[in-house]
């Protein structure tokens, strides 16, 4: 849900970085070959605990004084390994810092920025309390109270919200409204959040979120007054510290890629 991986410097880079420790260790590659397959190996099994693998080494009873320089070798070569891999994973973040793995939000309309602070800990979490009772959409107030208060970057299940009543209800209040949007609150306050569709068909709505895994609402869809998208990150919360989900920026603009158990709520 909450990232949004680019084709990026950091791949030339990476390859660089390869290339060089394997023509480097060129001549240590082809010196494995040499080492008798009576040689001391590392090799993995599984235990009773699935959670984990345990190593064991097979000691050979053959293994000549010739091959120390091998043993050598290759201990040279895996620690080049890990130092190229560390080498990529820092240039990941130098190159493309967290911020910049989503791409860049369309800033001339209605997007309104919050700082982080809003997210502070507080006296249930990130909110002063915890959900509602009684949410909608018979959504786990367990999962809604864990995704709204006590998480940042985590989601509910791609396609949780097609196994409640989400669309069944959501598609009723519009016909029975005579083709209005639906409101949807905040799970902990009861504050309006996003209206929905707007400017599109319910079709097109629950279409785009079943493409997703996730409600994903437009810029005219969120009730600005009551939620922000914080700079440094894309994550979308509302003004009490509820943790809604992350803007996704495509080519049709921005979309927020919601939690439904963060929207769940009934207004007060």
């Amino acid at each position: 849900q909450h990232l949004s991986i680019q084709t990026n410097p950091t791949m030339v880079v990476s390859k660089f970085l390869l290339l060089s420790i394997f023509c480097s260790d060129l001549t240590t590659v082809q010196s494995f070959s040499s080492i008798s397959p009576s040689s001391s190996l590392i090799v993995t099994s599984p235990v009773n605990d699935e959670s984990s693998r345990l190593a064991h080494t097979i000691p050979s009873n053959d293994v000549d004084e010739s091959s120390d320089n091998l043993h050598s070798q290759r201990r040279s070569f895996l620690a080049n390994i890990a130092s190229a891999t560390l080498a990529i994973t820092a240039s990941t973040f130098i190159i493309n810092p967290p911020s910049a793995y989503a791409r860049a939000a369309f800033e001339n309309g209605p997007l309104v920025y919050g700082e982080d602070s809003l997210m502070s800990t507080k006296s249930h979490g990130t909110t002063e309390e915890g959900v509602q009772p009684n949410l909608r959409y018979g959504v786990s107030n367990k999962l809604a109270d864990k995704i709204c208060s006590y998480n940042r970057m985590f989601a509910e299940m791609g396609g949780y919200f097609e196994g409640v009543p989400f669309e069944e209800q959501v598609r009723k209040l519009v016909a029975d409204s005579g083709g209005q949007p639906v409101t949807f609150y905040d799970s902990v306050s009861g504050k309006p959040l996003f209206k929905a569709p707007v400017g599109r068909s319910v079709d097109a709505f629950i279409s785009e979120s079943k493409v997703h895994g996730w409600p994903s609402f437009r810029d005219e869809e969120v009730v600005w007054d009551n939620v922000r998208v914080l700079r440094s990150s894309g994550e979308t919360v509302s003004v009490g510290g509820t943790h809604l989900g992350h803007n996704l920026p495509d080519g049709s603009g921005n979309r927020y890629c919601i939690n439904l158990v963060s929207i769940a709520g009934n207004p007060v």
